[in-house]
């Protein structure tokens, strides 16, 4: 049944049998016939033809998501038997946003990159919605984002710099493109506020700010460096420091791959603990 939903799955991503039998290396007869098989299985119809291309049925959209996870779980099992007791060979994807790729999971990777030279890595950066679906698409195993789901990371702080004595009251913001977790924090805190450039880097809008172009919301992490060396000063506003809690999202250690079961260790390790509060 496995190759059948994978087979459902490829007609909903291509829209048409033809498209999909290509992309699954079949021909388009032997997938149609491992769709009705599917289809006798479970006593229902999935998927309408017409000249626009396969639909979903009403059956068909209840079966999707389920027939999503039980692919993911598979192609989990295959990879964790792959590398069962043995950490010489393996991958591991793991992904998250602009600050977690470029500050947080460099150091653990090259760490793990050394402990073990024949575990492939790869890491992909994007906005942390868009890694949380690819996460759930089975695209990836680790996942660095905000929200509860997940093991305890790291506990961020989203802050207000600007350039050294400049007056910020009376400068603009310098924003993050729509999308991006700290533009959705900005949107939620400083609703109103004017904004003269939306950037996509954290590296052109630190650069922006230093020009004293503006100011602007940025993760301490990111900015740790400038501050220090005076490049950049902590803006005074009530509304800030804002928290912004990281964790690590998987499906479980017992569905992790012995590699990238390893990898979650390394980065729980390596995450600063929270300080006690005194009594």
């Amino acid at each position: 049944m496995i190759d059948a939903l994978r087979h459902f799955l490829l007609i909903v991503e291509h829209g048409t049998f033809t498209a999909a039998a290509r992309h699954a290396h079949v021909s388009q007869p032997a997938l149609t016939s491992s769709i009705h098989r599917l289809e006798a299985q479970l006593d229902a119809r999935l998927l309408d033809r017409g000249r626009q291309g396969a639909t979903l049925t009403e059956a068909g959209r209840v079966l999707l998501p389920h027939a999503r996870a039980a692919v993911v779980a598979i192609e989990d099992g295959r990879r964790a038997m792959e590398a069962l007791g043995r950490l010489d060979t393996g991958l591991v994807r793991i992904g998250g946003g602009q600050t977690a790729c470029t500050y947080l999971l460099p150091p653990v990777l090259s760490a793990f990159r050394r402990k073990f030279p024949g575990v492939a890595l790869r890491l992909r950066e994007m906005p942390e919605e868009l890694a949380v679906d690819a996460f759930e698409a089975g695209e990836l195993d680790l996942v660095v984002a905000g929200g509860a789901r997940g093991d305890r990371f790291r506990d961020e702080q989203i802050v207000l710099v600007a350039a050294p004595g400049l007056d910020p009251k009376s400068l603009p913001f310098i924003a993050f493109v729509p999308g991006s977790a700290v533009r959705a924090v900005m949107d939620r805190h400083f609703a109103g506020v004017p904004i003269a450039m939306e950037l996509g880097s954290i590296s052109t809008v630190k650069g922006s700010v230093r020009a004293g172009l503006g100011i602007a919301l940025v993760s301490r992490t990111a900015v740790a460096t400038d501050l220090s060396l005076g490049r950049l000063v902590e803006v005074r506003d009530p509304r800030t420091p804002l928290p912004r809690p990281l964790r690590l999202v998987h499906r479980g250690v017992e569905r992790l791959s012995p590699a990238a079961a390893a990898l979650r260790l390394l980065l729980l390790a390596d995450a600063p603990k929270p300080a006690r509060r005194a009594r």
